[in-house]
């Protein structure tokens, strides 16, 4: 099978604005890390009890359901997909969760059928986009409603809060004293496995070609059906599993678990430099707007901001990270154009 390639063949005349669109993709990455590091300075500087052990903690066991999820939504973002779905497929995953636990099932049992779970709502998904031609966005809202109506059914108004002491201690429990959650070590173990996939494996270029051309990669060899499907069963695994991470964490299963959680997952990966057409991007851009998002929210707790307003802040970012890169890549495509047209005149 032929070498897939990361982006299509262009035009003649056109290599300099592609040029100029990935170099103002990698701008903005770089400029979301260098926030975030200025942002957690002024933080540690000048609000209080921000520093201390137990705040960080609480700030990164807050962020990781953001920062689980993120890791394969930038990948099905990437190939030009996008999966709206992932806070009910969470609920759901904590609902089937707690009810399975009332009925006296061993918790080493009930962990596997809700990672079954996430490979069955991630095919309802996928196969309605790669096999019916459906558009995802359409799709998965249509999933975020049905999803969390299930888990309602299933598990009522009930909240299940007795779970084993050893797993709420994963969940919510950190190394010593120190700032580190338990839960932290498999996410960067997974963290670490996307980024291999994504930056540095067949798969992750192709999926980069099949975002920036769907027909271009399939005249490439890549089985672009197959590979959007494995992303879509991948995004419903990992968001089961942070349904059993979030019941855990906050010591609570209930069927509205997660509830909005797909708008913080979106805003961070957009924020992060990941273009919503597919194609562009990096992991590690996307988890430096999940942090920054996360970290923000935390300073704006801390500093009594209500919570309304936090998901003004959120939806304020969301705009912004849209609108911000393809705003920089245009004026770096018009500057390439001048550039281009005024060398005649000069030579």
């Amino acid at each position: 099978m032929p070498e897939p390639i990361t982006t299509p063949r262009p035009r003649a005349g056109t290599a300099r604005p592609d040029t100029s669109r990935l170099a103002g993709a990698v701008r903005w990455d770089t400029a979301v890390g260098a926030l975030l590091v200025v942002l957690l300075l002024c933080s540690f500087s000048f609000v209080d009890n921000f520093g201390n052990a137990l705040n960080l903690s609480f700030l990164i066991g807050n962020t990781l359901p953001i920062a689980l999820i993120a890791l394969p939504m930038t990948m099905l973002v990437v190939s030009g997909e996008v999966d709206l779905s992932v806070g009910s497929t969470v609920g759901l995953s904590g609902a089937v969760m707690g009810a399975l636990w009332n009925h006296g099932m061993a918790i080493e049992t009930i962990i596997p059928l809700c990672v079954l779970l996430g490979v069955v709502c991630g095919l309802v998904n996928g196969l309605l986009v790669t096999r019916l031609g459906l558009p995802s966005l359409a799709v998965t809202i249509g999933t975020m409603a049905a999803y969390r109506g299930i888990a309602q059914i299933v598990l009522g108004s009930d909240s299940v809060t007795d779970f084993p002491s050893p797993y709420l201690d994963f969940g919510a429990g950190r190394f010593g004293e120190t700032f580190l959650p338990y839960a932290a070590v498999p996410f960067l173990v997974l963290l670490v496995l996307a980024v291999v996939v994504l930056h540095a494996t067949r798969v992750g270029r192709s999926l980069f070609a099949i975002g920036a051309s769907e027909e271009a990669a399939r005249f490439a060899g890549v089985r672009v059906k197959r590979l959007r499907l494995s992303m879509f069963v991948t995004t419903g695994v990992l968001s089961a599993l942070t349904g059993v991470f979030w019941a855990l964490h906050y010591a609570s299963a209930r069927y509205d678990n997660a509830t909005g959680l797909e708008l913080s997952v979106i805003a961070a990966v957009l924020l992060g430099g990941i273009d919503f057409d597919g194609g562009r991007g990096t992991l590690g851009g996307a988890i430096a707007g999940v942090f920054l998002l996360g970290t923000l929210q935390n300073v704006m707790s801390l500093l009594n901001v209500s919570a309304q307003s936090q998901i003004v802040v959120t939806g304020v970012l969301l705009v912004v990270s849209v609108l911000a890169p393809r705003v920089g890549r245009r004026v770096a495509l018009a500057r390439a154009r001048a550039r281009t047209q005024a060398a005649p005149a000069t030579g």
